[in-house]
């Protein structure tokens, strides 16, 4: 079926009218917007670019003042004196001899005529045991002792009658054999009385305890009263001999060839004692002896060595640390241990200008011993090395010196110093820096290449790690 399109006819007068184009709105504001975002990105960046120039000179200016300030450190002066050159071993005190006291009779304690910790002598009477039955005993064994005697006398006279009687022939042999047969009985037994008679004064003697040797009394471990017996092994007191004093002390084995050389010099071997810190100075003496063995399980060797002990610094079980003194190095240059630093090119410290800047100073050292060193170069006596704050330091950085305090990176080997001053307090700061301190005899040192084995201190490593200080030498 066919589609039939109908179409409306138009008036030919009509002609369509063109419809102007819509007209643009807004067009200067647009214009408008964009500038002011132009401005205020320009103005804004402006602000950053101020601010930002700002922030970088003021910290330039900061970063200037910093670096125009004076680091502030510590420092010491190094010392040129005379030094010891010791073997450090540690030891325990022991009484020279120490005695307990025992009964060696049975009987009832009477009294103790002593107190506890007095100071006796040799000899000095301590306990005095019941002697009672023992003088009983001693006074019947006298007794029978006279009776004997008179038998004796008898027998004799009976033995010279019948000798007399046999030679005229009255009496047989047998009995004036007889006769001198009894006569010998009655010496024998005299002489048996006699023997108990001194065995009853031994006896009666070991009632009065007296002191077998000369020190301190210790606590009482029997109270008057008690009964005692020779078996006892507890005994009644102790008595310790504390002047002198010894100490026993122990060494590596390496090191005894030395030690054997050098104490049948004339004068010995001198040894001193220090508490447990190894910091303060008890008392010195001598060394006594060498032990006549190495214990194989340490490898080490005992040794003993002799205190006067005359104001009793010493105690028995008291523990030290025994310095051996093998010699005296006279004029060490003798420096802080703290002070020293570590670079590529060697040791070093920092050493304090007049005009208050340091200088690094390459140093060698020939000896150590934990707080001191001894410098074989680089250093002269009153030169002033930083021990605390080097870690900000640099070569000619300008520095603010403080006194050292005591337990500053463990300086207590060396003497406090103020700012700019040597051991006598005098200006370091001009031409007295290069006088040399006054020469006191302080702690000295041993090798460092000596080992520390079982018993010796260990000594510090010369190449022990330090912070890498700014400025350090590369």
């Amino acid at each position: 079926m066919a589609t039939v399109e109908t179409q409306t006819a138009l008036p030919p007068s009509y002609i369509p009218k063109e419809e102007p184009p819509p007209e643009k709105k807004g067009g200067w504001k647009s214009v408008l917007y964009t500038v002011l975002v132009v401005i205020l990105v320009v103005a804004g960046w402006y602000l950053y670019r101020s601010n930002t120039a700002k922030k970088e000179k003021a910290a330039q200016a900061l970063a200037a003042r910093a670096a125009n300030r004076p680091v502030p450190v510590q420092a010491l002066a190094v010392q040129q004196r005379t030094v010891p050159i010791y073997l450090t071993g540690l030891g325990n005190v022991t009484a020279y001899n120490t005695v307990t006291v025992r009964s060696r009779v049975d009987g009832q304690l009477m009294s103790v005529p002593v107190r506890e910790g007095d100071e006796v002598k040799q000899g000095q009477l301590l306990a005095l045991i019941d002697p009672r039955p023992f003088q009983a005993q001693l006074d019947k064994d006298i007794g029978q002792l006279a009776k004997d005697k008179a038998s004796l006398v008898n027998a004799q006279a009976e033995a010279a009658r019948y000798k007399a009687l046999y030679d005229q022939g009255v009496v047989s042999r047998e009995q004036m054999d007889l006769q001198v047969s009894n006569a010998g009985n009655f010496e024998g037994a005299v002489q048996s009385d006699q023997a108990a008679i001194e065995n009853d004064r031994v006896q009666l003697a070991y009632t009065r305890i007296g002191s077998p040797i000369s020190g301190r009394i210790g606590l009482r471990l029997v109270d008057p009263g008690n009964i005692v017996h020779a078996a006892d092994t507890t005994g009644m007191l102790v008595v310790t001999q504390l002047q002198p004093i010894a100490v026993l002390f122990t060494l590596p084995e390496d090191q005894l060839s030395r030690v054997m050389k050098l104490m049948n010099r004339p004068g010995g071997l001198a040894a001193d004692a220090y508490d447990r810190t190894d910091t303060q100075k008890i008392a010195t003496g001598k060394l006594l002896t060498v032990d006549n063995q190495i214990d194989t399980t340490t490898g080490t060797a005992k040794l003993k060595a002799v205190f006067a002990n005359q104001d009793e610094s010493l105690f028995p079980n008291q523990f030290v640390n025994v310095r051996l003194v093998l010699e005296m190095r006279p004029n060490a240059i003798v420096a802080p241990a703290a002070a020293l630093q570590h670079g590529t090119n060697g040791d070093f410290m920092f050493v304090v200008q007049p005009d208050n800047t340091v200088r690094i100073q390459l140093v060698k050292v020939d000896l150590t011993e934990g707080s001191n060193l001894i410098i074989g170069s680089g250093l002269k006596g009153g030169d002033l090395v930083v021990v605390d704050g080097a870690e900000k330091l640099k070569d000619k950085a300008k520095v603010e010196v403080h006194a050292a305090t005591p337990n500053a990176r463990g300086n207590s080997g060396l003497n406090q110093l103020a700012p700019n001053q040597d051991q006598s307090g005098k200006d370091l700061s001009s031409n007295s820096r290069g006088q040399n301190p006054s020469s006191s005899n302080g702690p000295g040192v041993y090798p460092s290449s000596t080992p520390p084995v079982n018993g010796a201190t260990q000594q510090r490593d010369n190449s022990r790690a330090h912070p890498q200080p700014a400025g350090s030498p590369k």
